[in-house]
């Protein structure tokens, strides 16, 4: 794609004096047929994909690569990845979640751009991993087989492209002596990363402040710091221009701050900024039949933002016969109200009337704006509390019966107007539709040796084998693809992954030969093809059965925890997921001679589909059910009737 014509939509807005031609501009590529390929997205297995790190397809567009770097680029492409399309249908993935697609800037402060979050070109795609012929056709093979493609995008900010000219001289510094106002003290500063200051980057000399400092955007086509496009991400205005954040806390540097690292925070507050990224975003659904955005940094962007954003989109895609689009936000937080508020949709947690009426000043086709934002969030709280503190802390289980009770009150009921929906064309909640990770390319993997992976202190002590943290991991997999929402693996975690914090967690995936006999492969596979025989485990009604607050070696329902699903859109598929998150004793969700109380009917027979050759399980007349479980396991019981 080049600049050769401009996009449909025609910027004519002024905004305290931010004037605007217009938008986006492309080379006059053909729209594809858009179709909605999802029937309900609760049915779906989300593969997350870092495309530089997972198969190289094509070597010739392999410039400046050093696979010896977690920091560098490694060669991973789109037609790389569609090669290796068999691979994960095997493995049972439904939806490919990869990485942002658009032009980088290459390379900055000796770390690359490989995992696609420093943007440049928004209408352009990264040449490191193809054109958009290869895009096109890694999607087009997707849906030949029935493999949605979620595409990973960022409004938040752009990369490092101009710094902040502090002391006027023209050139970036670094460092920059300032001083500290009211003091004789000086400090060093960074004029393409300086420290957030509300008025703005200010400007400074010898004498004193002197306003705001200067923007002024680099041109170093080697590294691509270019100015960027559209070209209405040119001007100055459409940036905060505050600086680095460094208080998270405060919500103007949350909103308004610059990303650590030098990423430029957009002033997605201004109508102009709002259209350009529904239409920059937009068009590569149009170019491609993408179904689906994840949204990052969205905690960062003002809730007005998001209402514009999303229903601009859904709207335009609808009119040209893509629906059911999914789009979910990624807000890296453990606070549970806060990531669920971007679900809040309809009369969940209505918009005061003058905010919205600010939003709709925005709207230039008539039809204003409602309260509906997002279809889901990926789950943080979440990871922190369950996946982390449970699975592999091995804390108590009543942490899970805690969050999910929170979830009623945290997140959405009322699902986006021409957002999510079932197979009938009902809209689904976003309670029910949260994305459910165990790691991810921001967090250290789950079978890493850091915390909680230690049987005492990790630095004296010895690291729990691998064997064990293995089972541990499939017990957390059997926890993801079992509970309501949508699960989500990181690639690698088929093939037993075990690096630390970034980039120590990106891994090239061609090191394990994409081995399908790995025992985890099988293991997801196997959940895989449980989760889509039985209704209940992905569309039926949770109500747990067993949660306990005990950790103690004498307690009999130690990190014991059990849930069934039944009814909703599942009909009467009916399903109960007994798990045993302890790694010493065996345990049971019974306590007192009291086992757990079941929604199955007297007399009904369950088996064990998880276990094959496992013994059978009667309820009894009183409605009780019994069972035990080894260390470190679990159970997926369904009737004999339904087997």
């Amino acid at each position: 794609m080049n600049r050769a014509r401009s996009s449909a939509l025609i910027l004519g807005l002024v905004v305290s004096g931010f004037a605007t031609t217009g938008c986006m501009e492309f080379e006059d590529p053909p729209e594809v047929e858009l179709k909605t390929n999802v029937v309900d997205w609760r049915e779906e297995i989300i593969y997350q994909i870092l495309v530089d790190r997972f198969a190289d397809g094509d070597w010739g567009n392999n410039f400046s690569v050093y696979p010896s770097a977690p920091g560098k680029w490694h060669g991973g492409d789109w037609k790389g990845l569609e090669q290796r399309l068999d691979y994960l249908d095997e493995l049972g993935v439904t939806t490919l979640w990869i990485s942002p697609v658009v032009k980088n800037v290459y390379t900055d402060a000796g770390f690359d751009a490989y995992h696609g979050y420093w943007a440049q070109d928004l209408t352009q795609p990264a040449p490191q991993f193809g054109d958009l012929a290869a895009l096109q056709s890694l999607v087009k093979a997707a849906h030949a087989r029935n493999i949605k493609v979620i595409l990973d995008i960022v409004t938040n900010h752009m990369g490092q492209l101009f710094f902040y000219d502090i002391n006027g001289n023209g050139q970036a510094d670094d460092p920059l002596n300032q001083s500290v106002p009211g003091t004789t003290d000086v400090f060093k500063e960074n004029e393409y990363d300086p420290t957030y200051d509300v008025r703005g980057v200010q400007a400074e000399t010898s004498l004193g402040e002197s306003g705001l400092a200067p923007v002024i955007f680099a041109h170093d086509p080697a590294s691509n710091h270019m100015p960027p496009f559209p070209e209405i991400l040119q001007n100055p205005l459409a940036y905060n221009r505050k600086g680095r954040t460094y208080n998270f806390d405060d919500p103007d540097q949350l909103l308004r701050g610059d990303f650590p690292g030098g990423l430029k925070d957009v002033n997605t507050e201004l109508c102009p900024i709002r259209d350009a990224m529904v239409d920059a975003y937009t068009r590569w659904i149009e170019l491609t039949d993408i179904d689906g955005f994840r949204i990052d940094t969205v905690k960062h962007v003002e809730n007005g933002f998001w209402r514009h954003f999303t229903q601009k989109v859904r709207r335009r895609l609808a009119a040209k016969g893509k629906t059911n689009f999914f789009m979910f936000g990624e807000a890296f937080d453990g606070r549970d109200q806060l990531v669920g508020s971007f679900t809040k949709n309809g009369n969940d947690a209505p918009p005061p009337a003058d905010e919205l009426a600010k939003d709709n000043q925005c709207v230039t086709d008539g039809v204003p704006l409602t309260a509906d934002m997002l279809d889901s969030v990926f789950y943080f709280p979440q990871q922190f509390q369950v996946i982390r503190d449970v699975f592999r802390y091995r804390g108590p289980t009543s942490n899970i019966q805690k969050l999910w009770t929170d979830r009623a009150v945290n997140y959405g009921a009322t699902p986006a107007q021409g957002g999510a929906v079932n197979a009938a064309g009902q809209g689904v909640s976003p309670q029910k539709l949260l994305v459910n990770f165990l790691d991810n390319h921001d967090v250290p993997r789950f079978l890493f040796t850091g915390a909680g992976m230690y049987p005492e202190d990790p630095i004296f002590g010895t690291p729990l084998a691998l064997e064990t943290r293995r089972k541990m991991l499939h017990n957390a997999l059997l926890f993801l693809f079992t509970e309501e929402g949508i699960p989500c693996v990181y690639y690698g975690t088929e093939q037993d992954f075990q690096g630390g914090n970034d980039p120590g967690n990106r891994e090239d995936l061609w090191t394990s030969g994409y081995e399908r006999g790995a025992p985890t492969f099988q293991w997801i596979r196997r959940l895989s093809n449980l989760r889509r025989k039985y209704p209940a485990l992905n569309k039926g009604d949770l109500q747990i059965l067993w949660a306990s607050d005990r950790t103690g070696p004498n307690d009999s329902d130690a990190n014991v925890f059990a849930f069934e699903r039944t009814g909703g859109d599942a009909g009467d598929s009916y399903a109960i997921v007994v798990i045993n998150a302890n790694i010493e004793k065996e345990g049971a969700p019974e306590f007192g001679g009291q086992p757990m109380q079941v929604g199955a009917a007297p007399g009904t027979v369950l088996v064990d589909v998880l276990n094959d050759g496992g013994p059978t399980y009667t309820v009894t007349n009183d409605g009780r059910l019994s069972i035990k479980l080894p260390p470190s396991s679990g159970a997926v019981l369904v009737p004999e009737s339904q087997r």
